[in-house]
């Protein structure tokens, strides 16, 4: 089944999910010819494996707290905290509590 991503001109909210944070899954918002975004939700103690994109990336905690760890440095996300990362740069995630994040993704490398 195809993923429906949102529409060019159409209003999303991204606010913090609250309340809705524990059922909430990871979700694709759109995903454009040189952008991809989306939401990902972790509970406390799920990861993201270690992995890299071919574009620049950035990750904003919505909520919650996240260890991110880009190379030999780890930093802790919590609301409000945004990082952005080169192209093909290894980075890794850990919930420390559940967090939803948006992540944007640059798909045509500079």
């Amino acid at each position: 089944m195809a993923l429906t991503h949102t529409p060019s001109g159409q209003v999303v909210s991204v606010l913090p999910l609250g309340d809705g944070l524990a059922q909430a899954t990871s979700s694709a918002i759109l995903k454009a010819g040189q952008l991809e975004v989306m939401r990902v939700v972790l509970r406390a103690g799920k990861s993201m494996r270690e992995h890299h994109t071919p574009g620049e990336v950035t990750v904003q905690c919505i909520e919650g707290a996240v260890e991110f760890k880009a190379g030999s440095t780890t930093h802790m996300l919590r609301a409000g905290d945004l990082v952005h990362l080169q192209p093909r740069a290894l980075h890794a995630l850990t919930a420390v509590e559940d967090a939803s994040l948006l992540v944007t993704i640059c798909l045509a490398p500079g």
